[in-house]
């Protein structure tokens, strides 16, 4: 197999560094473009694969290929190679805000199209092996080809088939999310800072205890609900601090946050 990406970003990387950690692929498989030297030359230091500054050479030579371009680039990219690239080749998106159809449409003009077309959404904790990814495909995608996408995606992090009509959803609630956990991991660090804790200490407290209660939903299968009780005993700390959120309308303000995002996915 032969992979190639054209964008060399920090999402593009991270998919590289889980396929290279995981043995999907060697670096003298891969051929990656970028228009910025700089860039090129972090990716060939960093990982040994080639790279390039050509994307139509990477996308005549690939038999998988990466889109891991800026939204606003990629009508420019894909009219420079779609002539280039065959109809053999599973093509893999990863850019925000443009569905199967839409590439179906910039790659031959029409719906339906002959083409493999696979969409996935990754979110940023995909830099540090834990991202989130949401993939669906076209009708012209083999299951074998989309267990092999997944396997990809999997190798830094969790990935799940999402129908595509669901990906608003998946931008709310994993793909913007991030931002709304460093959000509240800030506001619990501040807390203990209030109450005479270094900051330095207290973002490193919030940050595992958020890592370690994320790891028990996962590892247990538990309701979260549940896990929450059982940290509650009867008339102590804990049950205080969860009776403030509540009056302070914690679940209705993220439902809300939630909705506003997915709602703005879908406006886009």
């Amino acid at each position: 197999m032969k992979y190639g990406f054209i964008g060399c970003g920090n999402m593009a990387s991270a998919i590289l560094q889980g396929m290279l950690n995981g043995g999907i692929s060697a670096p003298e498989d891969v051929l990656a473009s970028a228009p910025s030297e700089e860039t090129r030359n972090r990716v060939h230091e960093k990982f040994g694969v080639k790279t390039t500054k050509d994307n139509v050479e990477v996308s005549q030579e690939s038999d998988v290929l990466f889109l891991a371009v800026k939204p606003n680039v990629l009508g420019g990219v894909i009219e420079e190679i779609r002539r280039f690239v065959s109809e053999n080749t599973l093509i893999v998106s990863i850019v925000s805000s443009r569905t199967i159809t839409d590439l179906e449409i910039l790659f031959d003009g029409e719906e339906d199209s002959d083409r493999k077309l696979v969409r996935v959404m990754p979110n940023t904790p995909a830099m540090v092996g834990a991202g989130m990814s949401a993939v669906c495909s076209n009708s012209n995608v083999t299951e074998e080809e989309l267990r092999m996408v997944l396997k990809i995606f999997r190798s830094f992090g969790s990935a799940e088939l999402v129908p595509e009509k669901l990906f608003d959803a998946v931008t709310a609630v994993s793909g913007s999310s991030p931002a709304y956990a460093f959000l509240f991991l800030e506001a619990l660090a501040d807390g203990a800072v209030a109450l005479g804790m270094p900051r330095k200490q207290a973002y490193v407290f919030a940050a595992q205890s958020l890592l370690g209660s994320a790891k028990m939903v996962l590892d247990t299968g538990m309701h979260p609900g549940e896990l929450k009780d059982m940290v509650c005993s009867p008339g102590g700390t804990t049950i205080d601090a969860v009776r403030v959120l509540e009056e302070k309308g914690l679940r209705g303000a993220v439902m809300d946050a939630v909705i506003a995002c997915g709602n703005k996915s879908k406006s886009m």
